[in-house]
């Protein structure tokens, strides 16, 4: 049985930072491209980044390039998410996904919320 149990997420100001991590159970990080998405309230969800095996590469959505840093620890089987420099439109329910290449992922996690104050 596949889960992914993300955590992490908070309340914080804008210019904060914070750190989600994603811990894979069933399936490895290393073999599955795992990702997030988010949410935000009244609009579509929206990838965020996908971290590639198969040319090891990390794919980052525009507006969080420079800011958000994906990884992965093979060992404990977690992928994590660093957010610096959060924005406001930043705020969402974040989502740690396998296959973040496919337009529907197969495994979603259960969500961690997300909200960044002005």
């Amino acid at each position: 049985q596949v889960q992914l149990a993300e955590s992490g997420g908070g309340l914080v100001h804008t210019g904060d930072s914070l750190t989600l991590s994603c811990a894979a159970s069933g399936l490895s990080v290393d073999v599955y491209n795992i990702g997030w998405f988010r949410q935000a309230p009244g609009k579509e969800r929206e990838a965020v980044v996908c971290i590639v095996n198969s040319d090891d590469t990390t794919r980052y959505k525009d507006s969080v390039k420079g800011r958000f840093t994906a990884s992965r620890d093979s060992a404990k089987n977690t992928v994590y998410l660093q957010m610096n420099s959060l924005k406001p439109e930043d705020t969402a329910v974040y989502y740690c996904v396998a296959d973040c290449q496919e337009i529907s992922p197969w495994y979603w996690g259960q969500g961690t919320q997300v909200t960044v104050s002005s």
